[in-house]
């Protein structure tokens, strides 16, 4: 069954709200933030969504070293999935219903800039240095382990109509390929870094990074989280995931314990999948013949399942269409969501995501455990 919507669904505008800000209202009350500048009035919502999502301060503050992800991470895939990848491994120390989320603010763009180089090149370089080596000794001994640096500040109610920093959340972006040209303007090489060495690696400057963290205005005693994410190699088209995180206590400067993070993305259809992997395969395969018969103008329908302890939790389907009339996309849309509760599992959580060359056409989502869909078309 089909459950139409003309607005975007509730689990939409959940994952939304991060970014989002909104005028005041009566579920909303002033507080005062306390921060390393000075105090100031800013607005909280009390609204608590659905899913866990943190809410956010009014005005929003946006992060202090904005914009450099995009330049030091390969795809938007890794981009959006080292942050809310962070934000995943947040919720199980800083819980949602207690904290507020506010993009990082103690690290700057210089700060980031300076820690990301090699030795060799700035004083603060957590990168190795490569002096006196050639472009293929550099690949073998010294590449570059860390790509980015993400920094995310959660935040309590302290007293009367006070909130302060309460938790600071640090991801360390790795590279899994290190890239290299032996002469300027010839060919790309790529090296690939064993996931023993990327760990080894990651521990020793996640280690530099706390007790930097710790020399910082305002940081010495707050608790700190810090994972290490590892992203996928150039052109993939799903996103790395973190492999491992660590919680260090108010005050304190080491690292005493690493939890491994068991998550992964996969892409569907595979080819030759393995045996744990081939029930959902052949479901995606049969979804996707479906969807090929029925309406000819599809075409490169991409699916990504999300995996936690080896259990998949959700799977996002891409279909690019070449339909121009809206009944024909609507027509579409429909015959998509029934196929979707045909084909997968009542237990799986599904998201289909239907485009055109003029942007987002409709979007279908059914929930885990529901045997229908909710539907968005964005142009009606």
């Amino acid at each position: 069954m089909m459950k139409k919507r003309r607005l975007i669904p509730a689990i939409l505008a959940a994952a939304l709200l991060a970014g989002c800000t909104s005028p005041l209202s009566k579920e909303e009350k002033k507080v005062v933030t306390q921060d390393k500048d000075d105090s100031q009035s800013t607005i909280v919502p009390n609204t608590v969504t659905e899913g866990k999502y943190y809410r956010t301060l009014l005005p929003y503050k946006e992060s202090a070293s904005r914009g450099l992800i995009v330049s030091n991470i390969y795809s938007n895939y890794d981009i959006q999935e080292a942050e809310q990848g962070l934000t995943r491994i947040s919720r199980n120390v800083y819980d949602p219903d207690e904290y507020f989320f506010q993009e990082g603010q103690y690290l700057d763009k210089e700060t980031v800039q300076s820690w990301l180089a090699r030795r060799n090149q700035s004083a603060e370089g957590l990168n190795p240095s490569d002096k006196g080596m050639s472009p293929t000794e550099r690949a073998k001994k010294a590449p570059v382990y860390l790509a980015h640096i993400i920094e995310q500040d959660y935040l309590k109610q302290s007293g009367s109509n006070k909130v302060k920093l309460a938790g600071i959340s640090i991801g360390l972006a790795l590279n899994s390929v290190y890239y290299y040209q032996k002469e300027d303007y010839g060919a790309t090489y790529d090296e690939p870094i064993p996931d023993a060495t990327l760990n080894a690696e990651g521990k020793k400057i996640a280690e530099k990074v706390v007790k930097r963290l710790r020399g910082m205005d305002g940081l010495a005693n707050v608790p700190i989280t810090i994972g290490l994410y590892k992203q996928s190699a150039r052109g993939d088209i799903v996103p790395g995931t973190y492999i491992a995180y660590a919680e260090v206590g108010e005050g304190k400067s080491t690292i005493s314990d690493w939890k491994n993070v068991s998550e992964k993305y996969l892409q569907f259809p595979m080819s030759n999948p393995e045996d744990k992997y081939r029930e959902v395969n052949d479901n995606f395969i049969a979804f996707k013949e479906k969807i090929d018969s029925y309406f000819t103008n599809s075409a490169n329908i991409i699916g990504t399942g999300y995996y936690t302890q080896d259990r998949m939790q959700s799977l996002k389907i891409k279909i690019p269409i070449k339909f121009y009339g809206s009944s024909e996309i609507t027509g579409f849309t429909q015959y998509a969501a029934s196929e979707v509760v045909k084909q997968f599992p009542k237990d799986l959580k599904v998201e289909v995501s239907i485009t055109s060359v003029n942007g987002p056409e409709a979007l279908i989502v059914k929930k885990s455990g529901e045997s229908e869909t909710f539907v968005h078309l964005y142009n009606e």
